[in-house]
């Protein structure tokens, strides 16, 4: 399997996890239909990625490859009628936003320096696409983006150091996929150490304590 290759499978596993997350979102804190759950999965699925293709000067992946569509339908499908099983429980949406915003954020980066973008736009264009479909949705939602919110733990800061890796790695010359697959994990594992933990990032002086 070449590099293309396993970039696209991440870039797609990250499609469908976001499509998961997006969808059982909106069946637990909004009443909606399945015209709702499906459209709320799918902006979730794909906004990150519009947004990262926008920013790049190009047509989205998702208008290009029928199958950036068919994965995000597939997930969000899935999660209306698993929804009895999974909406009762938050570790399986908070897992399904963690892998979302991690593979998100790592094929962010690749792309940006693809097109030859410099270190630091890279890591910038990560983190964009890691956090766009998920802000997209909390703005439907009518709720604090995830990202701006300090309830929600560390969400920016895992994108941000594992787009960095990305982007440390492919200037050692690393294998493009094999950096991606690492920045994915630690961004996974720094995310969901920081629910695990309640780790935050710092707020203003005198602000009250989370």
């Amino acid at each position: 399997m070449s590099s293309f290759d396993v970039l696209l499978v991440l870039d797609l596993l990250g499609v469908f996890a976001f499509a998961l997350d997006g969808a059982l979102t909106a069946i637990r804190t909004a009443r909606v239909d399945i015209v709702g759950v499906m459209a709320l999965g799918v902006v979730t699925a794909i906004g990150g990625g519009i947004i990262r293709d926008v920013l790049l000067g190009e047509t989205p992946a998702t208008f290009q490859d029928w199958r950036y569509l068919v994965v995000a339908l597939t997930g969000a499908t899935l999660a209306f009628f698993l929804s009895r099983q999974l909406t009762h429980l938050s570790k399986p949406i908070l897992l399904f936003d963690a892998s979302g915003l991690s593979l998100f954020a790592v094929i962010g980066s690749t792309k940006a320096l693809e097109f030859g973008f410099g270190p630091l736009q890279a890591v910038i264009l990560g983190v964009i696409t890691g956090v766009g479909g998920g802000t997209i949705r909390d703005v439907m939602l009518n709720r604090v983006p995830t990202v701006l919110s300090a309830n929600s733990r560390l969400y920016a800061i895992p994108a941000m150091l594992g787009a960095g890796i990305v982007v440390v790695g492919n200037l050692a010359g690393f294998a493009s996929w094999w950096v991606a697959v690492v920045g994915a994990l630690v961004c996974f594992g720094m995310r969901m150490m920081s629910l695990r933990y309640r780790w935050n990032a710092p707020g203003p002086p005198g602000a009250p304590s989370l």
